[in-house]
């Protein structure tokens, strides 16, 4: 499994999955459009990872607009199968509900900040149960909501990938119990819910969960499994102003050079204050674009066959004799031992 698993973000899925819900609920944009991954080029590109502080946010102030026990059932709702990505799955793709649910926990931060949050799959006896654990700084209501969805959301990919109604043997809740249990009996489809509990768990039958899946296909498994160890270590996590804007410069950078006012435009913000904004940051435009543009000239001279001419003109240089100074001037020699794999001693490189 990938290591480096971007603790401290969750994927935009679960953002998107948020906002959904937030506006099921009326919930004006202006109320979280500014915090960090909510854009549209970052909401809806699922190799960002906004940071948890901004689903946080959203929960928080859902549940200041209803009451948890319908936030988490709205959560629920809101999520159909595929809407989280491939982290549905490897649940409903196993061969048995018991394996999905085991790969789910294992690839859980593909979906979730592992940093908070943890699946925990124990089989005792005749029963299986997965417990959910979170431990993100949340107000007690949102944390109440955020329990809850998670049981619902894997009780119903676990149906799905059984192909008909589960309904658990037991759900334990780490809540005190609301005024109205409706929501969450229509959400687990039975009024065995326990609240005060020390962990929130939903248990089943784990015939139920053994037995085989008849749509299963030989193999898939291992492709999601792969897929979500790729899809993670190719992630962009959005952890700070100065990540977004990088976002926004690198998205920006396409046949022609990025400028001042398109980033400015896709960060919905003026030229000024981004100017501003990278200033307080300990930067400014020209370095960054200089090193988006590095990055950009280095990785053409070491993954590519292209000419030092046509890589001068697809990075915006005036002609190769401008590309070789500003090579020199970054790595103290030529395009040509750059590319070659020669570096001159001390440079780390």
């Amino acid at each position: 499994m990938v290591s480096h698993a971007h603790q401290g973000t969750t994927s935009s899925a679960l953002a998107r999955l948020n906002v959904n819900a937030a506006r099921r609920l009326g919930i004006p944009g202006s109320g979280y459009a500014h915090l960090l991954g909510v854009a549209p080029e970052h909401l809806h590109d699922d190799l960002c990872r906004p940071p948890t502080l901004t689903s946080i946010r959203i929960a928080e102030l859902m549940t200041v607009h209803a009451p948890w026990p319908e936030v988490a059932l709205l959560m629920a709702q809101e999520s159909e199968v595929g809407s989280l990505g491939v982290w549905d799955y490897l649940i409903t793709c196993a061969p048995t509900p018991l394996e999905g649910i085991r790969d789910a926990a294992a690839y859980l931060a593909s979906v979730l900040d592992i940093g908070s949050d943890s699946l925990r799959v124990t089989e005792d006896g005749g029963h299986v149960r997965v417990s959910h654990l979170n431990g993100a700084d949340l107000t007690y209501e949102a944390a109440s909501a955020v329990r809850a969805c998670a049981l619902g959301l894997i009780q119903r990919r676990l149906a799905h990938a059984a192909r008909r109604p589960l309904v658990p043997v037991r759900v334990a809740l780490a809540t005190e119990a609301p005024a109205d249990h409706a929501p969450l009996v229509e959400l687990y489809g039975t009024r065995a819910v326990d609240f005060e509990a020390p962990v929130s768990s939903i248990t089943f039958l784990a015939a139920d969960l053994r037995a085989p899946v008849p749509h299963a296909q030989p193999g898939l498994s291992v492709v999601l499994r792969r897929h979500a160890e790729q899809a993670l270590a190719s992630s962009v996590p959005l952890n700070s102003w100065l990540d977004l804007f990088r976002t926004a410069l690198e998205s920006a950078a396409g046949s022609a050079p990025p400028t001042l006012p398109g980033v400015a435009l896709r960060m919905s913000i003026s030229t000024r204050t981004l100017q501003r904004r990278l200033e307080e940051h300990g930067t400014t435009w020209s370095s960054e674009v200089e090193d988006l543009r590095r990055t950009h000239i280095t990785g053409l001279l070491h993954d590519t066959d292209l000419s030092i001419d046509a890589i001068a003109t697809r990075t915006g240089y005036a002609d190769a004799r401008a590309l070789r100074r500003a090579v020199r001037r970054w790595y103290g020699q030529t395009p040509a031992a750059l590319r070659s794999g020669r570096h001159p001693a001390g440079s780390g490189r």
